[in-house]
């Protein structure tokens, strides 16, 4: 009987225990989490805050998840090391775990420059895990100031989680747009302005750098009050088990399209991975729940003997602020085509007769059409793409392959 090791306990670890569950039903799974919570959706956090969701309807997978698949967690303690040559964990508690087959699925942690001053701060918070939010739930009053550092995906989703939880927010970056990563400027703007009336203000193309205890001094020479203090710069990928092993790692462990690192064995999946890009062709982190899901389950697919290839991943992000919504895939490559209106703005990128990638801010209902394009590589003379461009459909696909998705005669 195998022994599974699983690293982690995340979308990437849950989709690794049913990859595994698709092939070997009597394996011995193990998973180790340095968290004590059962797997939960990250993504949520902010919800929480909000009083949108609770920790029970956060849930990845049902409570009685690991029970079904007959998987063992380790709760509460943290992998310190691994040995590809004895096929062993080490724990932090001294305990050690035996593996035949190891997924490392330990996700990225949040990155902290080093601050001046930083340690003088009593109440300050990163913003990545449910005891993240919680923390910083116990430290928010109603008359609060919060300075968040980082107007990235983390640091927005946190200015709305708690906005109603304080008086004043604050969000300060050095890029001269919110959500640099992901939108260009007059994207990005939409979604700066729904904050704006919201109530956060910003100050961009500026940062701390220097702290007191309840003051930030800016870049630009400004000075900042605060209350409670949130750290959301950026994170990075958590290779140090595979590259302290002798594995092959760059910004993320690199693994093949097996999900397989460069160490016998052991495999990678999720956000402490770096993999191809398949609208781009370069080697990139793609941070996304759903992607660190489908290498996890191709991971454990593998594990299991069988043989299975995950070639298909790109970036992507849905997020939504106050109500206004943004999706975007792929990459901003080759022809643009644009549709701009008061309520928001689509973008679809074109090269060698595909769609590359797409950003939209408004209505994304049906985006989910582009994105399945962009991944099966439907080549845009077999499909009417003006229409599509105006709406995504089916319609616009013709009859053939409308009866090949949906069956019957349609």
């Amino acid at each position: 009987m195998k022994e599974y090791v699983i690293i982690g306990n995340g979308a990437a670890a849950a989709g690794a225990v049913e990859g595994i569950r698709s092939a070997d039903k009597d394996g011995k799974i193990t998973v180790i989490s340095e968290e004590k919570h059962h797997v939960y959706a990250r993504p949520l956090i902010s919800y929480l805050l909000e009083g949108k969701t609770d920790p029970e309807r956060m849930l990845y997978r049902p409570a009685d998840f690991y029970e079904k698949n007959s998987a063992e967690v380790i709760f509460g303690d943290k992998a310190v090391s691994v040995d590809p040559k004895a096929r062993t964990v080490a724990l932090e508690s001294g305990k050690t775990v035996s593996y035949d087959e190891l997924c490392v699925a330990t996700g990225s942690k949040p990155f902290v420059p080093p601050f001046e001053g930083l340690e003088k701060v009593s109440k300050k918070h990163s913003f990545m895990t449910l005891d993240d939010a919680e923390a910083l739930a116990n430290d928010l009053t109603p008359d609060s100031e919060v300075l968040i550092v980082g107007a990235g995906l983390i640091g927005l989703k946190c200015a709305e989680g708690i906005l109603h939880r304080c008086r004043k927010i604050t969000v300060c970056d050095l890029a001269d747009r919110v959500l640099s990563s992901i939108l260009d400027a007059d994207c990005a703007a939409y979604m700066q302005k729904v904050l704006e009336d919201a109530g956060v203000s910003f100050m961009l193309s500026d940062t701390a750098v220097k702290f007191d205890e309840n003051s930030a001094e800016m870049k630009s020479g400004a000075k900042v009050r605060f209350d409670v203090l949130v750290t959301a710069v950026g994170v990075r990928a958590e290779t140090g088990l595979i590259k302290d092993a002798g594995g092959k790692v760059g910004r993320g462990i690199s693994i093949d399209s097996r999900c397989k690192t460069s160490l016998d064995n052991i495999y990678a999946a999720g956000d402490c991975t770096e993999s191809v890009d398949m609208t781009s062709g370069t080697e990139k982190v793609m941070a996304i729940m759903p992607l660190a899901y489908m290498q996890g389950r191709c991971a454990g697919v593998n594990m299991a003997g069988k043989d299975e290839v995950f070639d298909t991943a790109m970036p992507m992000n849905s997020i939504g602020f106050m109500g206004l919504h943004c999706m975007s895939a792929g990459s901003y490559t080759g022809e643009c085509r644009e549709i701009k209106t008061e309520k928001g703005i689509k973008r679809l990128y074109t090269e060698d007769g595909l769609l590359k990638g797409f950003m939209i801010i408004g209505d994304i209902d049906r985006a989910g059409i582009y994105t399945a394009m962009i991944r099966n590589k439907t080549p845009l003379s077999s499909v009417d793409f003006e229409s599509l461009i105006r709406e995504p459909a089916l319609a616009p696909f013709g009859p053939d392959y409308r009866k090949e998705k949906l069956g019957g005669v349609v």
